[in-house]
């Protein structure tokens, strides 16, 4: 038992002595400097760094977010206020100057504040209104015109219903307008003929000369002379529009016959089609 412990022993050291030989020339030391090995490093943050880094992330996108909706806002504005300049603009007469004028309806619109200040509701709410339409067209009446239009396009636009209502409201007092402007000079005319019959009847009665002495002979004759003359304009108007009307025809006519004798000559110079 002892001799096979003891060649077992051996046989082993005999191992390790042929795997130590066999080992020793990797192990031994290189006579050249070895390369520097790369050293890794994770960063591995912790949980409070990644808690800070989530909040940072949506205060960044809150604040992102809010400043683009302001200037969103702002560009909204200055195109707003472009705008408007542009419709300003517009609405000013170029040949019209707004310096007198603008403040001469100013003052009209606060005069018109100051007398209705004691008066019923409905004086407090039209006078000053009124007086500043009426006073626009006055001083300023090519940018009142201009303004007065703009407002007409709007309500066309947005109120069609109150468009016709207010057109057929112009359209009768235009009409009440004219019937009263016709009426009162009916009205002058018939009182003139009374007076002047009166004046006639009064000279034969008394033989005196008032309608010389009053000059009222001269002042018909010129009223006649004036219709007269309107009524000559009148025709000749009239004429000056028949004539090139009858201008624009004979015209049209010229270049009608003009048009048939090219198309003419145009076919006496084809060629006869040969029939087959």
């Amino acid at each position: 038992m002892l001799r096979l412990l003891a060649q077992r022993r051996a046989a082993l050291a005999t191992a390790a002595a042929a795997v130590a030989v066999t080992q020793t020339p990797k192990d031994k030391l290189s006579i050249y400097p070895e390369p520097d090995r790369d050293v890794l490093l994770i960063e591995t943050p912790s949980e409070l760094e990644k808690q800070i880094g989530k909040v940072r992330s949506s205060v960044t996108a809150t604040y992102l977010d809010a400043r683009a909706q302001v200037q969103g806002v702002v560009s909204r504005w200055i195109s707003v206020e472009e705008s408007v300049e542009k419709r300003i603009k517009s609405l000013v007469a170029p040949d019209e100057p707004l310096t007198p004028g603008i403040l001469y309806v100013g003052v009209a619109t606060l005069t018109g504040s100051v007398l209705a200040r004691n008066r019923s509701l409905p004086v407090r709410l039209a006078l000053p209104p009124t007086l500043l339409l009426l006073s626009l067209r006055h001083f300023l009446p090519k940018t009142g015109h201009n303004v007065s239009s703009y407002l007409g396009s709007l309500e066309d636009t947005y109120l069609p219903g109150v468009a016709e209502k207010h057109d057929i409201a112009k359209a009768h007092s235009a009409m009440t307008w004219a019937r009263l402007q016709d009426a009162s000079a009916a009205g002058r005319a018939r009182l003139g003929e009374s007076v002047l019959r009166a004046v006639v009847s009064l000279e034969q009665a008394t033989g005196l000369k008032l309608q010389d002495t009053l000059g009222w002979s001269k002042g018909v004759a010129r009223a006649v002379e004036g219709q007269a003359r309107e009524a000559a304009a009148a025709v000749q108007q009239k004429a000056g529009e028949a004539g090139a009307v009858v201008a624009q025809r004979v015209e049209e006519a010229k270049g009608a016959v003009e048009q048939n004798v090219h198309e003419a000559e145009r076919k006496a110079d084809e060629p006869p089609k040969r029939l087959v």
